[in-house]
């Protein structure tokens, strides 16, 4: 996955045309330096699954 594909799945997640999205560990090394510099990270959560795949979804509140 590029890393734009990464901030457009943010993007995409925060404007609510997808409820949630899915990292890898393979692809987590290059995904977590995009997440860190994201504007409105704190906006979104990550929740860690077996086998080592975070699904992001935005927080509730």
């Amino acid at each position: 996955m590029a890393e734009e594909n990464f901030e457009q799945l943010l993007d995409d997640l925060r404007n609510k045309k997808i409820d949630h999205f899915v990292i890898t560990p393979e692809n987590f090394q290059q995904f977590q330096p995009i997440f860190h510099s994201y504007a409105y990270r704190s906006q979104i959560e990550g929740e860690a699954q077996r086998g080592g795949k975070v699904i992001y979804q935005l927080r509730e509140r």
